[in-house]
């Protein structure tokens, strides 16, 4: 005896409806999502602190738990924390860090990378840091953020695309969404301007 009789004529079209429910419901699911502001064609250079668009030029958008699997993977990721800070230029440039940044575990802080224009200085920074940071691997994972509603990581993400970097991530609830998911955050202390100087923290 059968251990499942075949459906009945009056069941077949329900066991259909249920089938195309699943699969409109998995596609819903699978959407990018679009109730952000529009994704600009050039970079975000005024209001910073503002909502971001969905997605970003060249980059993946990921949430917390992509961003821990993410960290676990074969080869894990480097973390770039892009929060801004002022710069103090007497005698030398250096950062200025009146109050503590703490962000994620691992991460380098490069301040400023992320504003939508570029002083030659900053550039330059970037482009040295990221060189180093990815031992001059193009494919090389990065993920880059900065706190929640931060345009700033959205610009550091499309500019790396723009400079071959190909692998780019974006993780645009930064240490606010870290924190709220109950994750450590440790001090930060950003990277030098002068090559070849020590910490400015």
């Amino acid at each position: 005896m059968p251990l499942m009789s075949a459906p009945s004529p009056s069941r077949r079209p329900i066991a259909g409806m249920l089938v195309l429910a699943g699969a409109m419901l998995f596609g819903l699911a699978g959407m990018a999502r679009t109730d952000g502001p529009p994704t600009p064609a050039g970079y975000r250079t005024e209001m910073y602190r503002a909502p971001t668009p969905d997605s970003v030029p060249g980059g993946t958008r990921i949430d917390t738990a992509q961003l821990q699997a993410l960290l676990a993977g074969p080869g894990g990721a480097v973390l770039v924390d892009v929060m801004a800070a002022e710069i103090a230029r007497e005698p030398a440039p250096v950062w200025l860090v009146p109050e503590t940044r703490m962000h994620l575990p691992g991460s380098t802080w490069l301040p400023n990378v992320g504003y939508g224009e570029l002083a030659a200085e900053t550039e330059a920074y970037f482009r040295r840091h990221l060189e180093r940071l990815t031992g001059g691997d193009r494919n090389r994972a990065l993920v880059f953020y900065c706190i929640a509603d931060c345009w700033m990581s959205w610009n550091a993400v499309k500019r790396a695309a723009e400079w071959g970097y190909t692998k780019l991530y974006w993780y645009p609830g930064g240490t606010d969404d870290w924190r709220d998911a109950g994750l450590e955050l440790v001090p930060a202390c950003p990277l030098p301007l002068q090559p070849g100087s020590g910490p400015d923290c």
